[in-house]
């Protein structure tokens, strides 16, 4: 069925600028209800939409709107953050979107909803403040559509191919809904676009080497698996290694790197060297080797090997109070401390902001 362009003056409404005999296809869609949203509404309506069109002034509304019909679109989300953390550059994700489509004389003429929009390159990408118009922002690299009691082929989808999408993920969550047609199988369909038609593949473009099953077990878990984590991780990789990122690109992940290393490495090897080796080597390695030995050792023998246990000691702990000195207490200009109080708060830390606390209390 078509729908003819009606001219303004003809509605009794204000006049938009419009060709009278344009005509446009009407899609279908199941699983909605037909509304009336006049023109000068659009920008003010206070819902969701799946389709609007300017010709009829007919939205369509999903007829149950229910939290397995939101849970995958904000999973996705989550799951895309997760892969730009191991990748090591931002995504960006605007959830239901508005996507429009604007004829030559920039007159809004169709709006559509998708249930989550993910641009992986924010950066370099032509982003819209609120709607997506085509011709004037980029394309996401992903769009998401969850028909948990819709069916985007007989409408939404020939519309996304028609205006040049590049890839649209139409998912089928594994709760039942009464109003879904029971024949309809479960799972994830990627459609790439090609040579400007849509084709089915078993893995994304975007998201290289993630296959429509394992997107599918993702969007159905209630928490994130351990499966997924490592699938996340792979293709966080994979992109990383196209662009030459990693995860220390991210500033809050490097963040938490450094303070693991300032708490791992420099209280371990504090431990290990000084506590570790006070005990172990002065105690244990001195009172070994000088009183268990003390039969085959001579005085003299027993003072030598007691001063170069001392001396590697000293050694030891010198190095490791000039690294902290250098790596973590100049850049932030602290001075002043000496080597005994950097061991001392080294060994009573809990990170390395708990040990940048206590070695300025000393200049206090």
């Amino acid at each position: 069925m078509e729908v003819e362009a009606k001219s303004g003056a003809t509605t009794g409404r204000r006049p938009v600028r419009e060709k009278p005999a344009k005509r446009y296809p009407a899609p279908e869609f199941p699983g909605c209800r037909p509304i009336t949203i006049r023109r000068d509404e659009v920008d003010t309506w206070d819902g969701r939409f799946e389709y609007w069109d300017s010709v009829s002034e007919t939205a369509w509304v999903a007829r149950e709107v229910t939290a397995t019909h939101e849970f995958p679109s904000h999973l996705l989300s989550a799951l895309s953050h997760m892969i730009a953390a191991e990748r090591g550059s931002p995504v960006t994700c605007f959830g239901n979107m508005g996507l429009e489509l604007r004829d030559e004389d920039g007159v809004r003429r169709r709006i559509m909803e998708a249930d989550q929009s993910v641009y992986l390159h924010p950066e370099r990408s032509r982003l819209p403040d609120r709607t997506m118009i085509r011709g004037e922002h980029d394309f996401p690299d992903v769009v998401l559509e969850v028909d948990f009691t819709t069916d985007v082929r007989r409408g939404k989808l020939g519309l996304y191919e028609e205006w040049g999408f590049p890839e649209v993920w139409v998912e089928v969550p594994n709760r039942y809904s009464p109003s879904r047609p029971r024949r309809r199988p479960t799972g994830v369909t990627i459609h790439l676009l090609e040579n400007g038609a849509f084709r089915t593949a078993p893995e994304s473009r975007a998201f290289p080497g993630w296959t429509a099953e394992e997107i599918h077990a993702a969007l159905n878990e209630p928490t994130v698996s351990d499966d997924t984590v490592r699938v996340l991780k792979r293709v966080g990789r994979t992109l990383g290694a196209r662009e030459g990122t990693g995860p220390d690109d991210m500033p809050w992940l490097r963040a938490h790197r450094r303070e693991g290393w300032v708490k791992g490495h420099a209280k371990g090897r504090a431990e290990g060297h000084a506590e570790g080796r006070v005990e172990g080597h002065a105690e244990g390695r001195a009172e070994g080797h000088a009183e268990g030995r003390a039969e085959g050792l001579t005085k003299g023998q027993a003072e030598g090997l007691a001063r170069g246990q001392a001396e590697g000691l000293a050694k030891g702990r010198a190095q490791i109070v000039n690294a902290l000195r250098r790596t973590v207490l100049a850049p932030r200009g602290i001075s002043g401390v000496s080597d005994q109080e950097i061991l001392d708060a080294l060994l009573a830390c809990e990170g390395e902001s708990d040990l940048l606390a206590r070695l300025e209390r000393p200049r206090r």
